[in-house]
């Protein structure tokens, strides 16, 4: 017999779980929300031999065969387990142990080589399944500019379906507010790392009611209660336990429940090193491991204990060798007492336990493309002002406005008007691609979250943020053309303001586009950034201004060049091709035989907006198959 450590009675943690349950069920409102109503299509999931593997290349140079190879590590080793509705299941172990793994595999979210079987009321994952289950992620991806009452209408007018009016849908997000205890803080913005916003356990409830609003009869949650206080962690896994009376599925990860949660999860799943090493009642745990030899010796909670076990740990003293044999020891008696049982319990259970997956009604979009466009339309306008239209941004356009102006203050030589339509070319090549890359990774994020969900189909995002940029992003350089045409002295004619703002505006764009094409491609920020540099600054190269002469062997970059064309339009905006500068030779000369030029010509300007209109739909639909690979899910077999 091996003692570990001893946790107060399990008789004394039900009574008082019982008493506290029954205090929280009296404050609520008399009158049920739609959050506690009864699942309405109940889901038994079960999962058997798990498996789950991932490459891991070798670092550094070598010329034998065998160090190139990669490593293959286990991640999850044979996991099985059943979970019915009504019920709560809780995947215990330390970190590294496999728990978000397999809850992203049991999610349908998890690709790679994933073996073994997951079914869901008998059947793989399919789509009808993945619009009836919520998935809450560990770290919750939400808008931070949005406030709470925001973030749930758009998620409504989203998800719910069009048997709803829109008034109805607005009413449901108010009950789900009020339901979780949000009252307080409905208007208030989100926020995040960088804004502040609402509390810890606050934006998690926010994350929850939004899966909850569909009414899904799975839930799977990423550590609900990390980062919070126990009071918060008490009353989130208590709003879960509820559901699950309702009639509803709930899988989660925890990392170190209180004892006071740990006897609320109807069954409990402790991982080790990826594998299993106890599933069953979370009542029933602690009498399990002093009837194989590990019986606790000193007052702590009883998910403490679990914890040590699964790393192997039995004393304070406990060697490394020690703690490989107790792990050891745990997965055989596993296999040896608890798998072959758990695997009769899977195949004795019904697998015809109300299938409403089969619904053909319940697998199609719950909303019209046209109304997924304008709810994404609004939403995104709502949430980027604040970033197309922040303090610093608009204070960097409005300095280089006036510095520009000033130092090309009523310029009469061709050479600094020139000069000045080139630096247009440049800044506003520069400044909407790193503005693009920079303003991606939120967005990937969301997307792959709501696409996973199948809120909504890719066209319809992809086509409410291309429109959205259009005065979103055409703003400040509007201001910006504004300030500096006129400060400059360029043509005073609105058919050359106006064609000159024109071409800018059109370099915005195609600028941008490039920018979002690199942030769907690169997943790395930094390398993302480094590469636009490299290849605007090889555009801005070939641009025409700073080499005239440049070599064939090179040439053809001007032909994909965003510079090369913005500079030619602009060139074609002031000048035609009889007009003339004072030059000291003749008097008066040629603007079109000027060095700066001559090498662009002041002809081809259709040509020019027929090549950046190209770029501009090539540049998104880049994107748009970039973008193609998120939010992909697994169909387990």
């Amino acid at each position: 017999m091996q003692f570990c450590y001893y946790v107060r009675s399990r008789e004394g943690f039900e009574k008082q779980m019982e008493q506290e349950m029954t205090d929280y069920e009296a404050q609520r409102d008399k009158e049920p929300s739609a959050i506690f109503k009864q699942a309405n299509r109940p889901v038994t999931l079960k999962f058997e031999d798990v498996v789950f593997k991932i490459k891991i290349k070798k670092r550094g140079w070598s010329w034998s065969k065998q160090s190139k190879k990669s490593e293959e590590r286990v991640i999850l080793n044979g996991v099985s387990g059943i979970v019915l509705p009504g019920e709560m299941l809780a995947m215990l172990g330390p970190s590294g142990s496999g728990k978000t793994s397999l809850l992203t595999a049991l999610g349908g979210r998890l690709s790679g080589r994933l073996t073994g079987t997951i079914t869901y009321n008998g059947k793989p994952y399919n789509n009808q399944m993945k619009r009836n289950t919520g998935f809450v992620t560990q770290d919750d991806v939400l808008y931070p500019h949005l406030t709470v009452t925001e973030t749930l209408v758009y998620t409504a007018l989203l998800r719910l379906p069009n048997s709803l009016s829109r008034q109805d849908k607005v009413m449901h997000a108010e009950a789900m507010i009020t339901q979780l205890g949000l009252t307080s803080c409905k208007n208030s913005m989100v926020g995040g790392h960088a804004l502040r916003g609402v509390s810890g356990g606050e934006r998690k409830r926010v994350s929850i009611g939004q899966e909850m609003l569909i009414n899904p009869s799975l839930l799977f949650l990423d550590e609900p209660t990390s980062g919070l206080d126990s009071t918060t962690a008490q009353r989130i896994v208590s709003t879960l336990w509820e559901l699950a009376n309702g009639g509803r599925t709930i899988v989660m990860t925890i990392h170190q429940p209180s004892s006071r949660l740990f006897y609320m999860f109807h069954k409990v799943l402790l991982l080790s090193d990826g594998n299993p090493v106890y599933f069953g009642k979370g009542t029933t745990a602690m009498e399990y491991f002093s009837s194989i030899g590990f019986s606790p010796s000193v007052a702590m909670n009883p998910a403490d204990f679990l914890l040590d076990l699964a790393n192997g740990i039995c004393s304070d003293d406990s060697r490394r060798e020690d703690q490989i044999n107790v792990k050891q020891t745990l997965v055989s008696v596993y296999k040896r007492n608890l798998r072959n049982n758990l695997k009769a319990e899977i195949h004795e259970v019904n697998n015809n336990l109300l299938d409403g997956t089969n619904d053909k009604k319940f697998g199609q979009w719950q909303t019209t493309w046209w109304q997924q466009f304008t709810i994404l339309l609004q939403r995104g306008m709502k949430e980027r002002r604040h970033e197309s239209f922040s303090g610093l941004r608009i204070a960097q356009v409005l300095v280089v406005s006036f510095l520009s102006g000033l130092l090309w203050w009523k310029s009469d030589s061709i050479q600094d008007q020139i000069g000045l339509l080139f630096f247009y070319s440049g800044f506003w090549g520069f400044f909407p691609l790193f503005q693009a890359i920079f303003t991606f990774p939120q967005e990937r994020m969301m997307l792959k979250k709501e696409r996973t969900s199948g809120t909504y189909k890719l066209s319809s995002y992809f086509m409410s943020r291309t429109v959205s940029d259009l005065p979103m992003e055409l703003v400040l350089p509007t201001i910006f053309v504004i300030i500096t045409y006129w400060m400059a002295g360029l043509r005073p004619t609105a058919g050359h303001f106006f064609y000159t703002l024109f071409a800018l505006l059109l370099t915005v764009l195609v600028s941008q586009g490039l920018g979002l094409a690199l942030g769907a491609i690169v997943k790395n920020q930094r390398n993302a950034t480094v590469l636009g540099s490299v290849i605007m600054l090889s555009f801005l190269l070939a641009g025409g201004y700073y080499v005239q002469n440049v070599p064939p062997l090179i040439a053809w970059i001007k032909y994909i060049s965003i510079s090369y064309y913005t500079y030619k339009l602009l060139l074609g905006s002031q000048y035609g091709p009889g007009d003339t500068y004072p030059c000291p030779t003749n008097g008066r000369c040629l603007v079109a035989d000027y060095p700066s030029v001559k090498t662009i010509g002041l002809g081809g300007q259709v040509v020019a907006a027929v090549a950046m209109v190209i770029m501009f739909v090539f540049y998104r639909l880049v994107t748009y198959i970039a973008l193609t690979r998120i939010g992909r899910t697994v169909k387990h077999k």
